[in-house]
């Protein structure tokens, strides 16, 4: 008689747990879980992998994968797979040969990336498609594309992850995720015995800073970073140039839109869903020569179908990764050009006050330092300071032709 429940599988401590008719629960000291026959052919005793333990929440897609290639299982689809094999191995046939015949040579991590992407494809947005692709590409196949799936465990994603763990930890925390639903993904394929070892993961790496840190390009490097930006043009080089002009955020310039845009007042008028906060409110930039230039070159792709100023290329919005991917060898992320910015306004223009360049970048400043210098004047020392950090940031390259640039 069966003495597993859903209950016990779920709860099942380190060491072997007996369901019957041979069929046992192996947990780990790990807590990694695994399913195991054991049955007599030919007068010898044989232990059969079965696979590991479902976690209900495992790709449910993938339900229609024949039940001898499940290798992730429930407590019921593990004691039908036992009875299947139990009954071929009382005619005669050897299981083990039976649950091997077929299977495709296991894929390295890139290829299974690429599966798991088109798997999971149907139930994206093209946003979130676009940013899984672009991570892996960027930040995971050339530490691990080549590695077996099978093969990689804790210390290969750890030293994967190195580069970037402390230096761009946002995105590192993305990578790291998105390379768990490959190992995930794999698992569920019977291309591995085990998911994304997470725990053993945390503990290989060190602890980021709470909440996040944003590494910053030293200010004196930013022109040539923006010269090597503008060699060639594409739409994540312009919403990058445009994010530093600009001094904002990497989701505002992605959500920017041409209705937004006052030309003739060189304005950028950003309503309070696009600004970060659950408090935020609307707020206006002023657009210096340099960022009025970018959109103008952007105005070649601009598309009937969307109100984006920077669309990808299925006319969404562009992903985190279309404005970092430019960065991969340079100290600092898209949002740290915010902190270069400040730095700059804080050694070069000395005789503007700080809560103008707070303002300038959009952190709040009270209505009493604001009426201290009048509406009106506080918005034109913010020009100020935004047309000279124009000048100072793209000293290096010439826009004035921007109407013969074209987008690669």
């Amino acid at each position: 008689m069966a003495s597993l429940t859903v209950r016990k599988v779920e709860n099942a401590k380190p060491g072997r747990h007996v369901d019957g008719a041979g069929l046992m629960l192996y947990v780990q000291p790990t807590g990694a879980k695994s399913w195991v026959l054991r049955i007599q052919m030919n007068g010898r005793r044989r232990d059969i992998g079965l696979g590991s333990v479902s976690r209900y929440d495992l790709l449910p897609e993938l339900n229609d994968i024949p039940l001898l290639e499940k290798c992730v299982l429930t407590l019921a689809e593990a004691r039908l797979k036992a009875a299947t094999l139990r009954q071929m191995a009382k005619s005669g046939r050897d299981p083990l040969t039976e649950l091997l015949r077929d299977r495709s040579p296991i894929p390295n991590f890139k290829d299974a990336a690429r599966q798991t992407y088109e798997a999971k494809l149907p139930e994206w947005s093209a946003k979130t498609a676009e940013s899984f692709m672009s991570s892996m590409e960027n930040h995971a196949f050339p530490q691990i594309g080549e590695l077996i799936v099978s093969d990689i465990d804790a210390a290969t994603i750890a030293k994967a992850l190195s580069g970037i763990w402390m230096k761009k930890p946002q995105i590192a925390l993305k990578v790291r995720q998105r390379i768990g639903l490959v190992l995930n993904f794999a698992e569920a394929q019977c291309w591995r015995s085990s998911s994304m070892p997470n725990d053993a993961v945390s503990i290989l790496l060190p602890k980021q800073v709470e909440g996040g840190h944003f590494d910053a390009m030293p200010y004196q490097k930013v022109p040539a970073f923006v010269a090597s930006l503008n060699q060639s043009m594409s739409i994540g080089r312009l919403a990058l140039m445009f994010l530093i002009f600009t001094a904002a955020r990497s989701g505002e310039v992605r959500g920017a839109r041409w209705s937004q845009i006052d030309e003739t007042g060189r304005l950028w008028h950003r309503p309070a869903e696009l600004m970060k906060g659950r408090n935020a409110k609307a707020h206006t930039v002023t657009l210096n020569k340099e960022a009025l230039a970018i959109i103008k070159i952007s105005s070649q792709f601009r598309r009937n179908t969307t109100d984006l100023i920077f669309p990808s290329r299925s006319g969404g919005e562009l992903s985190d990764m279309a404005l970092s991917s430019f960065m991969d060898d340079i100290f600092g992320t898209p949002h740290g050009f915010r902190s270069s910015f400040r730095d700059w306004a804080a050694e070069k223009m000395p005789h503007i006050p700080d809560p103008v360049a707070e303002a300038a970048i959009a952190h709040k400043v009270t209505n009493k330092v604001v009426a201290a210098y009048k509406r009106t004047a506080f918005l034109e020392m913010r020009r100020v300071l935004l047309d000279q950090w124009g000048i100072f940031a793209g000293s290096s390259i010439f826009l004035d032709n921007a109407d013969e640039r074209v987008i690669a």
